[in-house]
């Protein structure tokens, strides 16, 4: 039974699985981060090529509002 417990103390297999798990949640976190940072920038940028491209084609755009999540629309 001591030897049981004394190799159950000595085991490090666990901690290596927990500090996997902590630097993807690590990862994770930054990349929730770094996404809504660039998230409105990625929005106006996508919103400018639609506002091209339905220009391009002699249409109207309506731009999309990221607030209220609704999305651009082009009339021809």
């Amino acid at each position: 039974m001591i030897k049981v417990i004394r190799s159950f103390v000595t085991d490090e297999s666990g901690a290596t699985a927990i500090e996997y798990g902590l630097i993807a949640a690590l990862v994770a976190l930054v990349g929730v981060v770094a996404f809504t940072a660039v998230g409105d920038t990625i929005f106006e940028a996508f919103d400018e090529i639609a506002f091209q491209l339905c220009d391009g084609a002699g249409g109207v755009y309506t731009p999309s509002d990221s607030a209220a999540g609704t999305s651009g629309s082009c009339a021809i």
